[in-house]
């Protein structure tokens, strides 16, 4: 299969399983386990997930995939609500409950967004979250294969989330992969306006690491977090520099 031949030679050509030379950090002790899995996951990206997300953005109306968007996320409300009440947020749940009401009804199902029109506006809560919440520490940063970035917390965290999802409770197996296969490629669309960001980033790994890290942070403790200890956009701008050809000197200049 042509796919799984190019996800191969992705595989060898990144040299996937190397550490670059520096110092290690701390937060990633399995690096080159975690590198491996990005390669893997970069290969399919690249040999089945990507095309076919560009191709979704190309055939369906934006008009269509927002919809799709909406539908996703007012699922995503009930794990929310129920992690919203393990850590004591009793405002956050009726502000849910609010959101999930009024958009499953008047939304038609979620396909609608009025919810936020009335200023009522999205939460994002899942159970790694609450963990944090509870104290509990990330644990290593682990690069889950097929899955994408995650912690030893984050990870068992997805167990309950998959039990308060509403997709989960459908008889249908068939119906059941088709939602998942469809959330999937929504969501690498969402991504595509970021593989140039990506794609210039001098260590790929790193950069989708630290950038992981520090959102997961945010949201664990609802934005007090302090500033990040370096910019990724000057970064990258610094890197471009790096690369530049030095300007041509004035004439009868030494």
């Amino acid at each position: 299969m042509k796919g799984l031949m190019v996800l191969v030679a992705g595989l060898l050509a990144a040299g996937c399983a190397s550490v670059p030379s520096g110092q290690p950090d701390p937060r990633d002790p399995w690096e080159l386990s975690n590198r491996w899995a990005f390669g893997v996951n970069d290969a399919l990206a690249r040999a089945v997930l990507r095309p076919t997300a560009r191709a979704y953005v190309k055939v369906m109306p934006r008009i269509v995939r927002t919809g799709v968007s909406n539908v996703f996320a007012n699922l995503e409300t009930v794990t929310t609500l129920v992690n919203d009440a393990l850590q004591g947020k009793m405002s956050a749940v009726g502000h849910d409950s609010a959101r999930l009401l009024l958009n499953t009804t008047l939304g038609l199902g979620g396909l609608l967004d009025p919810a936020s029109a009335a200023g009522i506006d999205r939460n994002d809560e899942d159970f790694g979250q609450t963990l944090g919440v509870w104290g509990l520490q990330s644990g290593p940063y682990l690069m889950l294969p097929f899955l994408g970035p995650s912690t030893v917390r984050d990870t068992v965290g997805r167990v309950p989330d998959h039990f308060t999802d509403p997709t989960h409770y459908l008889e249908d197996d068939s119906t059941r992969y088709a939602i998942t296969a469809v959330e999937i490629i929504h969501l690498r669309a969402g991504l595509l306006d970021y593989d140039d960001d990506l794609a210039q980033s001098f260590d790929r790994y790193a950069f989708v690491r630290n950038v992981w890290m520090q959102r997961r942070e945010y949201k664990v403790k609802d934005g007090n977090v302090e500033e990040p200890a370096f910019d990724e956009d000057e970064m990258l701008d610094e890197e471009e520099m790096l690369n530049e050809e030095p300007a041509p000197k004035p004439a009868g200049e030494p």
